[in-house]
């Protein structure tokens, strides 16, 4: 499973965005590449699943994670913390003052190619991506194995192929972005309208395996 997303990793501008930030100090961190020393500790097994489980169901204490996650809550306090320290996550603000910490993402892209290619951060990086992938397909699995016509919520499914140089998937990678920005940015930290429901969106820019340049 290695070698061909590997190979994937050196032919594209490989990105992982999986919740993006609201303010301007948020949106400066998310820019700031991603340290060797902040992805080691991030690809640490719980800390990937105490922040995927963030991304999921929202803003959450310690103690919540580690009963979903099956763990002590000194180890989900500990292991937060961490990500706290190298900017992964951070205490929601529509949950202050009370006697636990309640903890939300911040979002992150690996943009640095380098990531990928030094020997001492390639590891770390490509389990970021596995996991990345990994939840995609377990949410997507999800949805499929609850899917309900008769009570199906307005969403989208759908995937298209086109031929693009180097530039144009740029263009196009970041204006999908701007679009996912904008709307996480009116619904960061609003309170929910009535009947609204947590949702994913995923945006995937990846060259067809197997096929020759044009």
């Amino acid at each position: 499973m290695l070698g061909p997303q590997r190979n994937l990793c050196k032919d594209f501008y490989a990105k992982v965005s999986l919740h993006m930030p609201d303010g301007k100090t948020n949106a400066a961190r998310r820019r700031a590449p991603v340290t060797p020393e902040a992805l080691k500790a991030f690809a640490h097994p719980l800390r990937m699943a105490l922040f995927t489980e963030l991304v999921q169901r929202g803003p959450a204490t310690a103690s919540q994670l580690a009963r979903t996650l099956g763990e002590s809550s000194g180890q989900t306090s500990y292991h937060l913390r961490q990500l706290e320290r190298h900017g992964f996550v951070e205490d929601d603000p529509r949950h202050s003052g009370g006697r636990e910490r309640w903890w939300r993402p911040i979002g992150f892209a690996l943009s640095e190619m380098a990531l990928f290619t030094n020997p001492d951060t390639a590891a770390p990086a490509m389990e970021i991506v596995q996991q990345a992938i990994a939840e995609r397909a377990a949410a997507l699995t999800s949805w499929m194995e609850d899917f309900d016509p008769a009570a199906e919520a307005p969403g989208q499914l759908s995937a298209t192929t086109i031929e693009l140089s180097e530039a144009e998937t740029e263009q196009l990678g970041a204006e999908l972005t701007a679009v996912i920005e904008r709307w996480t940015d009116h619904t960061r930290d609003r309170t929910p309208p009535p009947g609204a429901r947590r949702f994913r969106v995923y945006a995937d820019v990846l060259p067809v395996p197997g096929r020759p340049r044009s």
